[in-house]
């Protein structure tokens, strides 16, 4: 017999065994205390059959169609299942993984429980050609679907467990010195998009964290400012899941740790009043046509700006002022290099960026390795 499933428990030996919940679901567990291998052997196989036939009872009492082909039941999940717990940005990335990654290499023929480990790794060998992410993307798409088809009752285990794993490449972080930054600052200065960068720059913020920024998050006398929000594309799909018409519509921030206060530096809070000052004359100019949602970051009328609008302004400033590209998430890395230079711990700058975990924050910047009051000065000093 093959032990993968008997092992040693200090001088005992023990096995796994599947349990079969009310609902349907299915729960690991290990029984140990066995003297000998063969005692554990014997018992395996008697839980191993015990679980088969209550699980084969289970499905002659529930409607559970056993011979649902694999892409019909992928499709199933995608449409009836995911798309109801997602936001529509993951939607568009996980239907480009369902219709362009994983379909095409599917056989029409084949069965969802007769779908192994061995089917999975051919699928995803013949993805990982069409990028260097998509190996990683089509694996997660196939783990979550076939996760859930273990819970509903489909098959026994799921496949894509012992599946090659197709890991994300780091990505890298390009950011400008501080001589770059001083002559990209001096730029941005006589654009329409200087309180934006200065957000990001030295607050730190994610670009949809901006766009939903409101005047009313600032509290003057305190110097901060409160993140609530941000601003993303809604996309309305239609026949195949394409994109039929975008809406910018308010929603949470990205995690629960990116609700925070934070402090601002003195030039950013000027350059908050002097956009006041701009959205109220553009009020009196556009009258009933002006759409007031307190905005700080909008067009002329209120509206909001697209979700391209500010990375685009940036990348034309670097290309005029011959300065290496950067994107507006790389004022964010600089903004967190800033912190790091100024020796604030890796747990403060996590909360200051609402990272979900530490971890996240050590991912992106372990290889570039005190308090609120010395980060400001910090700020205000560089602006001198």
């Amino acid at each position: 017999m093959n032990n993968e499933k008997v092992f040693r428990v200090d001088d005992k030996w023990g096995h796994k065994i599947k349990i079969l919940l009310e609902n349907g679901n299915i729960q690991h567990d290990v029984k140990t205390g066995f003297e000998t291998e063969a005692d554990a052997e014997r018992s395996y196989l008697f839980y191993k059959t015990d679980f088969e036939k209550k699980y084969h009872d289970y499905l002659n009492h529930h409607d559970i169609n056993t011979e649902i082909m694999f892409d019909d039941y992928l499709q199933y999940w995608f449409d009836e299942t995911f798309c109801k717990r997602i936001e529509p940005t993951t939607r568009m990335a996980k239907s480009y993984a369902l219709n362009k990654l994983l379909l095409p290499n599917i056989r029409n023929d084949i069965k969802l429980r007769y779908v192994t480990t061995e089917y999975i790794n051919a699928i995803l060998e013949e993805a990982a050609k069409h990028s260097e992410s998509a190996g990683g993307a089509a694996r997660e798409f196939l783990y979550l679907a076939l996760k859930d088809a273990v819970i509903e009752g489909y098959i026994l285990e799921n496949p894509v467990y012992d599946a090659k794993a197709y890991h994300r490449k780091k990505p890298s972080i390009r950011i400008l010195n501080k001589r770059q930054t001083r002559e990209f600052l001096k730029a941005a200065a006589s654009t329409n998009w200087y309180l934006e960068i200065l957000l990001c720059l030295f607050c730190g913020l994610r670009k949809g964290e901006v766009a939903g920024l409101k005047f009313s998050d600032f509290d003057y006398q305190a110097q901060t400012v409160r993140i609530s929000r941000q601003l993303g594309v809604n996309y309305q799909f239609g026949n195949q899941h394409k994109i039929e018409a975008t809406k910018m519509t308010e929603r949470p921030p990205k995690t629960g740790n990116s609700y925070r206060v934070l402090r601002v530096p003195d030039v950013v809070l000027n350059e908050v009043k002097k956009r006041q000052l701009l959205v109220n004359y553009n009020k009196v100019k556009f009258e009933d046509e002006y759409e007031d949602h307190d905005y700080i970051s909008c067009r002329e009328n209120g509206k909001p700006h697209s979700m391209t609008s500010m990375n685009n302004a940036v990348i034309k400033l670097c290309k005029k002022n011959a300065l290496p590209r950067i994107s507006v998430h790389s004022l964010r890395h600089m903004y967190a290099t800033i912190l790091m230079e100024q020796g604030v711990n890796l747990p403060k700058i996590s909360a200051l960026l609402g990272h979900e975990s530490v971890n996240t924050t050590f991912e992106y910047y372990c290889e570039i390795m005190d308090e609120d009051g010395k980060i400001i000065d910090f700020m205000n000093h560089i602006m001198k």
